[in-house]
């Protein structure tokens, strides 16, 4: 554990490093945060760049209010000037020290551990995020850190309250998550007696049900409604939105397709030389390393889970009407690649070998080659928008 701690820390500390200590223009967190230390959930909008919907004369934010609850105290005590890019380097530290612990609960070999953990904090788009700290990125970092958390517990003791803990966490960071909720269940329920069952599946529920109620107090704050209607009334006022129906759709997989498998960069004979995309780069071309993942075989059921956990959880962003747009590699693949994570522990628990290493290095250097093209030609100095 104490090593996860500071692998998790150097891991953090070079993000921060790597952010220039810029803080980010699109802070929604901290506004967030900034209304509720003030009692209410509507938001004093700064204008543009903060995409608030606008509702009853009032403007809410529509990403889960997680990583804005986490920033309260700080926000309380320095007030909006708070940077919010401190919270992206711990939550991207946070990736990487649970990665390790992972990693180090599924017996994989010490070299092999430090190429995935390497290849899953600078090899997907984790230190990316990490180093922009922007609403959308510092939210994939809370869902990918709280998901590898639960993950950790599940290969663990499996204690349902703490799975339920981390689980509601992350799906309050980013509401796809909430398609793994029943993965967990299983793998709680399965290998076990009867008391350890109710325990452990009791302990789950207990601590879902507050959060729930809290989930439902939130909508009905701000839309007057038990459910979220955020991101639906965002799709039908977008620009490349629909006036009506629903965000989901069967007709944007093939365009999300491309974008996750195919998308390349743009290639020149001048410097750079190469171009990522501003919607992007294909997981093919910057985390190849994943293809790992399909070489697991054992034990059965925590594969079963967890290539079950990555079909659920890719659905709702393989059908969604953007793929998220501005990114380096795909960052809506943070939500299944802790899964894909464990798959690829599985998979090199008798040594990693040469393939394997290639394709994390690889991965690795594609990676912080985005970070720095990013860093150099896209949000130089992080201009306001």
């Amino acid at each position: 554990m104490i090593v996860s701690l500071v692998v998790g820390f150097v891991a953090g500390a070079a993000m921060f490093l790597a952010s220039g200590f810029h803080a980010s223009p699109y802070n929604n967190y901290v506004v967030l945060a900034d209304a509720l230390r003030h009692g209410h959930v509507w938001i004093d909008w700064p204008g543009v760049r903060v995409d608030a919907l606008a509702r009853n004369g009032r403007y809410y934010i529509i990403e889960g209010p997680l990583p804005a609850i986490l920033i309260l105290p700080f926000v309380a005590r320095f007030g909006t000037s708070f940077n919010q890019e401190i919270l992206a380097a711990i939550l991207g530290g946070l990736c990487a020290a649970a990665a390790w612990e992972l990693c180090r609960r599924l017996a994989v070999p010490v070299f092999a551990r430090l190429c995935l953990v390497g290849f899953f904090a600078c090899g997907t788009d984790v230190f990316w995020c990490a180093t922009l700290g922007d609403v959308w990125f510092v939210a994939h970092l809370s869902a990918t850190a709280f998901t590898l958390l639960a993950l950790v517990e599940l290969v663990g003791k499996r204690r349902g309250w703490l799975v339920a803990l981390f689980a509601a966490c992350a799906v309050e960071s980013r509401f796809s998550l909430l398609l793994a909720l029943p993965v967990y269940v299983a793998l709680l329920w399965y290998d076990r007696t009867p008391c350890e069952r109710a325990r452990a599946l009791g302990g789950f529920v207990a601590v879902l049900v507050p959060f729930a109620a809290g989930w439902i107090a939130y909508n009905e704050a701000r839309w007057g409604l038990p459910y979220d209607i955020g991101y639906l009334e965002w799709f039908h006022r977008d620009d490349v939105g629909e006036p009506t129906g629903s965000p989901f759709r069967l007709q944007y997989l093939g365009s999300q397709l491309y974008s996750f498998f195919i998308q390349p960069p743009v290639l020149y004979k001048y410097y750079p030389y190469a171009t990522p995309l501003l919607e992007g780069v294909a997981l093919t071309w910057t985390s190849p390393a994943l293809i790992l993942a399909f070489f697991a075989r054992r034990p059965r059921r925590l594969l079963l889970a967890m290539w079950a956990a990555v079909i659920l959880t890719a659905i709702p962003n393989l059908t969604y009407y953007v793929n998220g747009t501005s990114q380096f590699g795909m960052r809506h693949a943070l939500d299944f690649e802790p899964f894909l994570l464990v798959l690829m522990a599985l998979a090199v628990r008798n040594g990693i070998g040469a393939f394997g290493s290639i394709l994390c290095a690889w991965s690795i250097a594609v990676s912080m080659w985005g970070v720095w093209f990013w860093r150099t030609f896209y949000r130089p100095g992080f201009p306001s928008a």
